[in-house]
């Protein structure tokens, strides 16, 4: 499979930004464990800080016929980004959305996702574990295809 992986706001700070909610490992030993965990699999890995950076990457992505499947990490804009939900709906290749910590235990403003209504579905506290969770749930719902 080919896998886009989209990250969001202050997720290049992982491993300084508040360790004891995120860990000590950084961005780069996240994408090393993907590539690790799943050898048979190529990922395109995307970050930025910047909404309209993340919009035009996936709108690179919405008639790029060879990635099978696409996991984002939208950080603060999965609450607030209504045009990244919108991009999101023009991406027909499924689709999960990934958090590091488990977004409902923490504050109440962090309970609501905007952009996970465009995703096949959401996987969220398992510390970099859900990422590879969202590999697993790419692979089924690919095959279901």
């Amino acid at each position: 499979m080919n896998i886009l992986v989209i990250n969001g706001p202050n997720l290049d700070m992982l491993g300084k930004r508040e360790p004891e909610k995120y860990g000590d490992q950084t961005l780069e030993s996240l994408e090393e464990l993907l590539r690790n965990t799943y050898p048979d699999h190529s990922f395109t890995f995307f970050q930025s800080n910047h909404e309209g950076a993340i919009i035009e990457e996936i709108h690179k992505f919405v008639t790029y016929s060879d990635i099978d499947g696409a996991m984002a990490n939208f950080g603060g804009f999965t609450h607030t980004s209504v045009a990244i939900r919108d991009a999101l709906h023009m991406l027909n290749i499924p689709k999960v959305e990934i958090h590091i910590t488990n977004i409902h235990a923490r504050e109440a403003f962090r309970h609501k996702s905007i952009t996970a209504g465009a995703c096949n579905g959401v996987i969220a506290g398992f510390g970099f574990n859900s990422y590879i969770l969202g590999v697993k749930a790419l692979e089924l719902l690919h095959k279901d295809q």
